[in-house]
């Protein structure tokens, strides 16, 4: 059997966060192959990334969401001749409002994208990512670090995804994989826009600035990345105040957004 060639495979890499991490790992001499819905989109980010002197990633077109996802993703890089070394699990999204009153058809597949896949590539892969001494960077939020009325499905996803991280980081620490939990809070981007601004100005940072300590952490092998002394805070909440002063706060907040 030949001999496969690395990559760093990026969910949700079309806009926002995810190409930005995509652009970071190229600049880092890393082969890229990009994922996610809108074929023209990555098409477009593939572009910039050459047009700065560096490889071209290579694109897939996939609606993560399906149930086979995995399996065609799988095929498609071992087609390809190509295995990963840095799995980026950023594919994601979330929906602002009351969970009772929003569709639920579109909340179960936030529970694909944010939970069900991510655990996909991130256990799917784990025989190449040990020969190669690679990592697994999960995109999760500093929400998952509290409980969410206004976004409570979105929340849990991440909450699973940190929890997740840390657990599987302990479990293949012992085969030299690393793996990290980025926690940012809202971010300039894109989806920022989709989950209509949710939460305080205060705590979002810029896409330059997540993405910088989310790959140095990643390389450095921390198993928790949280951007930002406010997001930092945040998180430590459950620690200090009781869970239904912790439940008025983050309701408070998705209130106001909703309101306005």
């Amino acid at each position: 059997m030949p001999e496969l060639k690395p990559i760093v495979l990026v969910t949700g890499a079309s806009a926002g966060l995810g190409a930005a991490l995509a652009a970071a790992f190229a600049e880092r001499g890393h082969s890229l192959v990009l994922v996610a819905r809108r074929e023209a989109q990555l098409e477009s980010v593939a572009d910039g990334i050459a047009a700065r002197g560096l490889a071209r990633p290579r694109c897939v077109a996939l609606d993560l969401t399906l149930p086979d996802a995995g399996e065609r993703l799988a095929r498609t890089l071992q087609d390809l001749g190509l295995e990963p070394e840095i799995v980026v699990n950023n594919a994601g999204f979330g929906l602002l409002g009351q969970a009772a009153s929003l569709d639920r058809a579109r909340q179960l597949a936030m529970v694909d994208l944010n939970v069900r896949i991510a655990t996909d590539l991130s256990l799917r892969f784990v025989d190449s990512l040990a020969r190669h001494k690679g990592g697994i960077l999960n995109v999760a939020s500093v929400l998952g670090f509290v409980p969410g009325p206004g976004m409570a499905v979105y929340h849990a996803t991440k909450a699973y995804l940190v929890s997740f991280s840390l657990a599987l980081g302990q479990e293949l620490k012992a085969q030299g994989v690393r793996v990290t939990a980025l926690c940012p809070g809202p971010v300039d981007t894109e989806f920022s826009v989709r989950a209509k601004g949710f939460l305080s100005r205060k705590l979002t940072r810029g896409v330059d600035r997540v993405v910088r300590e989310g790959v140095e952490g990643f390389l450095r092998g921390d198993a928790v990345v949280i951007p930002g002394r406010n997001n930092k805070v945040l998180s430590m909440l459950p620690r200090f105040l009781p869970r239904s002063v912790v439940l008025a706060i983050i309701g408070a907040s998705k209130r106001e957004k909703i309101e306005h």
